[in-house]
This record gives C-alpha cells, sequence and structure tokens, in this order.
C-alpha cells in the first residue's frame, strides 16, 4: 500500500503506508521533511497538505477542531486538510497529498 505525496519542491515520492497510521505518521516514516509540531493530537496546522482533488470524496470530512486549526494555517484551500487527522486504511491505497508550505 502507497501513499503519493508531492514536496515542496513538486516532487512525488512513493511512500509506503500503513493501515491505522496517520498520514501524518506515513509521510515521516517515508523521510519526508514534516514539521507537525503537535505529533498529531490536531493541537497546530503544522502537518497541513493539499489532498487531490480525486481523492477529496474518499475520506472522511474534518471534523470542526480539525477545520479550527486549519483557520490558522497559511495558503488553505478547498482540499487542505492536516495529515494527523487523516487515516490511512486500504480504500486509501494510492493516495495523493501534497505538502502545503509552512507544514516544513
Amino acid at each position: 500500500m502507497r501513499v503519493l505525496c508531492t514536496d515542496t519542491e513538486g516532487k512525488e515520492h512513493e511512500l509506503q503506508a500503513t493501515n491505522e497510521w496517520s498520514v501524518m505518521e506515513i509521510i515521516r516514516e517515508g523521510g519526508l521533511p514534516i514539521l507537525a509540531q503537535c505529533g498529531g493530537s490536531c493541537a497546530c496546522a503544522t502537518c497541513h497538505v493539499y489532498v487531490d482533488p480525486e481523492w477529496k470524496g474518499k475520506i472522511p470530512e474534518p471534523n470542526e477542531e480539525e477545520i479550527g486549526m486549519l483557520d490558522g494555517a497559511f495558503d488553505v484551500t478547498g482540499d487542505s486538510r492536516l495529515a494527523c487527522q487523516i487515516i490511512f486504511n486500504n480504500t486509501l491505497d494510492g493516495l495523493k497529498i501534497k505538502l502545503a508550505p509552512g507544514s516544513v
């Protein structure tokens, strides 16, 4: 299983994914730089990513806490999510995301 993550320089990386891990953990384990200062507790927005539009409908909607954290992030779009709040499972194999400015 894999996640395709585009870094801030535009290079795509194929990351090995593990079920029940957050996408933030998958990015870190894959060796890409991501701040994720709060360690995944949805207390900051330093794991801000953009979810490819074709995948948006395949992941659960953000909860109010995540929406509140994104309100304080830079360069937020309709595709913005916090990687710590996306839990990987088999249905997300091939998920495409891009690291947002300020996440590295």
